[in-house]
């Protein structure tokens, strides 16, 4: 058994009968799969694709994007756990991970297309940094930390299931057509909302840091620093979009 392992399982009753469940769950036995995701779509994204559409018509995706947002409205409803639940993990079980998570790198890894859509759409000055390197480094740090954390990340996955029912929701919505656009003016106000998902999951990354919860800390370290740079990067793009934009006009 490994060191992160035997830490990781420690006190944890959820997996003293079984210590190798995580590695039953979805792409969770080897890293090898998820790094070939990552990297795959790194390379059609960013050279293999563009390239590709280069002497290429757009693809009109209409319906299909409607029904890929659908969809995902769909599945982070399924994930998000209940609030008692959510508060009932932070406040009577502590740190003690829970298995409410196991299907979060699915939805990750599905989430990839958005980009892939774009390409096909030529959508290229959609397809920027915080973009590719959110969708990316996510599916990435969904593995790492549901591996090592054996599922304790109930409330990341929680806020993170919450803010992309409605995101996804408006990206639905949008697909739709132009003439529903008057239904979704109040993406500024789902961009306020990503930051503020930012800010509490970065405080809660935190307090699992400084308080003995028998997890590796430097995992959680690095998924504050990583949640860190996207408060950046997000706020840079509210700042830029809205009120720059605002003041320009």
């Amino acid at each position: 058994m490994s060191t992160i392992q035997t830490v990781a399982d420690t006190h944890n009753p959820v997996f003293s009968d079984n210590k190798d469940v995580v590695d039953t769950w979805f792409l969770m036995g080897s890293p090898t799969l998820i790094v070939s995701i990552v990297v795959t779509y790194l390379y059609f994204v960013l050279k293999l694709g563009p390239q590709m559409m280069a002497t290429r018509k757009p693809y009109n995706l209409q319906g299909l994007l409607v029904a890929y947002n659908f969809i995902l409205v769909l599945f982070s409803l399924f994930l998000a756990p209940f609030a008692q639940g959510m508060f009932d993990h932070i406040i009577t079980e502590g740190c003690r991970p829970s298995t409410r998570v196991k299907h979060e790198l699915s939805r990750k890894v599905i989430e990839l297309a958005d980009t892939v859509f774009f390409v096909l759409r030529k959508k290229q000055k959609q397809i920027t940094f915080l973009h590719v390197y959110h969708h990316s480094s996510l599916a990435f740090f969904s593995w790492c930390y549901l591996k090592t954390c054996r599922g304790q990340g109930v409330v990341i996955g929680f806020l993170n299931s919450f803010v992309h029912v409605i995101m996804y929701f408006y990206y639905m919505v949008s697909a739709l057509g132009p003439q529903y656009q008057k239904y979704i003016w109040w993406k500024k106000y789902m961009t306020g909302l990503q930051l503020t998902q930012f800010v509490i999951m970065l405080a809660y990354l935190v307090s699992v840091t400084v308080r003995d919860c028998n997890l590796p800390r430097h995992l959680s370290i690095l998924m504050g620093v990583n949640v860190f740079l996207f408060l950046c990067l997000f706020t840079n793009f509210y700042v830029k979009t809205y009120k720059e934009s605002k003041k320009n006009k």
